[in-house]
């Protein structure tokens, strides 16, 4: 039982961590102009997949949030909406960024020394 416990709180762990960086990785790659599918596609070449299902609501939400900016293309077939970030999501990336550099840095004199175990 305590095994399974154990087991459940690392699975949680990690959920969580995936989803904290989830939204850097995102802001990262709308940079650059993207539609979901190709979005999707890069985030599972980067060794992050995604299902739409989490993907969509998560566009969804940074652009209600100001963050993303996003407009059909007609002139692809099928119709495609493409994101980018705003100048708020701009700033907001740069932000995250140099939030991520510096805590991967104390992470990293954390486990100095660890063998991954």
């Amino acid at each position: 039982m305590i095994e399974k416990q154990a087991k459940a709180a690392r699975e949680a762990g990690l959920v969580e961590l995936r989803r904290g960086v989830l939204v850097l990785a995102v802001l990262s790659l709308l940079r650059e102009r993207q539609y979901g599918y190709s979005l999707r596609q890069a985030l599972a070449g980067g060794g992050m997949p995604i299902e739409e299902g989490t993907l969509y609501p998560l566009l969804r939400r940074l652009e209600a949030q100001g963050l993303l900016l996003s407009e059909w293309d007609a002139a692809t077939a099928p119709p495609r909406r493409y994101y980018r970030l705003s100048r708020e999501g701009e700033r907001a990336y740069a932000d995250l960024s140099a939030a991520w550099r510096a805590q991967a840095t104390a992470i990293d004199g954390f486990l100095k020394g660890d063998d991954g175990k």
